[in-house]
């Protein structure tokens, strides 16, 4: 089975080219935006970002063999003694993504895209487990789920996958779209709908259109959408859409889930119950929110023909990504690490956990939700109710929108104290006990609250 390659007519085929020395072009075995990974005989899309311009790589690209270049149109008179093929369009950004479309056209393995608030990450790395259990998987790599992430993926993907997993994130509108005609999903997922990015998205349905926008494409493209019907919104918005499989925990979706227990430590284990078959997984995660997740990689599983014995070993073998509700267990007290990113409901999902294990005293680290636009200041203060609900004993904070929730505590029996400098929340919690506690760590990754985690190094 041959890998795909960039030849002369896919480069003539990208909208706004010029091609300057085709003829010197055979082939292309790869496309790179990188000089410290590029390889030889490919293409390298000079892109300008905030820090770096690429225009300025183009030579060392050349040296370390690429064959072609793809410039912005106003570049070239900066190139004029290079010998190899030159590509000049007016985005070299929109040319990447447009690359990228033709190099996805070539691949044989089936396209997943997954977006949604929150779980996205996890529902990747959960998927790809159980694919990976008898398939050759490419998937989504740290945070790279954006316009030059998802293309950077698909350029990694060859015809040895048979699965390509892809993370789609997105913060303004039109991103999912832009991605989506990208990849042109053989199946798409939402985890769910949520108050995420609200200043650019300014509320749920604007959150549910953006997120939607993939839906749409990988229908367009004849692909399967999966529906969690859970998500109210979600089911709201999806009912006239064709071609769906249903997943979630209520009513009768094709794909139904029922939380048998937690263990000590919060592991859940599920029944999931697909046409007339029932089976049992046992989580080597933590929390419900992780359930939820699971069962959404659980329903592609099953309709694309995993056997449910590669979804029971996957699941056992699950480990937390890093830096979202992971349980670090010390001697006398257990610590979560929450600290990639927040939102309302990632906030509300944590509670929820630290309330389902068994202790003396639960301890919330917090710093401020992003992106939450006019609403910021009252979805913290809403979050008191949800601290008071789950039963948490003790909020420590930062961040100028945490006052708020502080504020709020003030009025309630939770023990608060909110600090206006970092060095003084790490030295306060230096030197507090913690036995018989649980401790969650948490905010918006801008935060940077995993710089606190080095207060409780040495505890025991």
């Amino acid at each position: 089975m041959s890998n795909p390659k960039i030849n002369i007519e896919d480069l003539f085929n990208l909208p706004s080219a010029v091609i300057y020395n085709p003829d010197r072009f055979n082939h292309s075995t790869s496309v790179s935006t990188d000089t410290r990974t590029i390889k030889k005989n490919s293409v390298y899309v000079a892109l300008k970002g905030k820090k770096f311009d690429g225009h300025t790589f183009v030579n060392q690209a050349i040296e370390k063999g690429a064959n072609a270049i793809i410039i912005n149109k106003n570049k070239l008179k900066d190139f004029d003694k290079v010998e190899v093929t030159i590509i000049t369009v007016k985005d070299t950004k929109k040319s990447y993504g447009d690359l990228a479309r033709i190099w996805r056209s070539k691949l044989t393995g089936k396209i997943i895209g997954i977006t949604g608030s929150n779980g996205k990450t996890s529902t990747k790395e959960m998927l790809a487990k159980i694919f990976e259990q008898n398939y050759s998987v490419c998937k989504t790599l740290a945070n790279n789920n954006n316009q030059i992430g998802v293309p950077l993926t698909i350029f990694s993907a060859n015809n040895n996958h048979d699965f390509i997993v892809l993370e789609m994130g997105t913060n303004h509108f039109g991103e999912i779209e832009f991605i989506a005609k990208i990849a042109k999903p053989d199946i798409a997922l939402i985890t769910n709908i949520g108050d995420s990015h609200l200043e650019y998205f300014k509320n749920q349905d604007g959150v549910a259109k953006e997120k939607l926008a993939l839906f749409h494409e990988t229908i367009n493209a004849g692909g399967k959408v999966f529906v969690n019907t859970d998500d109210q919104s979600l089911k709201r918005k999806t009912k006239s859409l064709k071609n769906k499989i249903t997943f979630g925990f209520n009513g009768s979706p094709d794909v139904k889930g029922k939380i048998l227990g937690l263990t000590e430590d919060g592991r859940p284990k599920i029944q999931i119950t697909f046409k007339s078959n029932k089976f049992e997984v046992a989580l080597g995660v933590c929390g419900l929110p992780n359930a939820k997740n699971f069962l959404a990689a659980t329903a592609i599983a099953l309709f694309t023909g995993i056997p449910k014995t590669d979804i029971k070993k996957a699941a056992s073998k699950l480990c937390a990504v890093d830096n979202r509700l992971n349980v670090i267990k010390k001697k006398n007290f257990i610590l979560i690490n929450d600290t990639y990113n927040a939102n309302p409901e990632s906030m509300k999902a944590a509670f929820e956990f630290m309330a389902s294990l068994k202790t003396e005293r639960r301890i919330a680290v917090l710093g401020n939700m992003f992106e939450l636009g006019e609403r910021a200041i009252e979805a913290h203060q809403s979050l008191a109710v949800h601290l008071k609900r789950n039963k948490i004993n003790e909020v420590y904070s930062i961040g100028n929108l945490m006052k708020h929730l502080d504020d709020e505590l003030k009025k309630t029996k939770i023990i608060s104290r909110h600090f206006r400098n970092r060095k003084s929340l790490e030295q306060f919690l230096t030197n507090r006990n913690y036995d018989n506690s649980i401790v969650l760590v948490k905010g918006s990754h801008g935060m940077k609250m995993e710089e606190f985690l080095q207060a409780f190094t040495g505890k025991n």
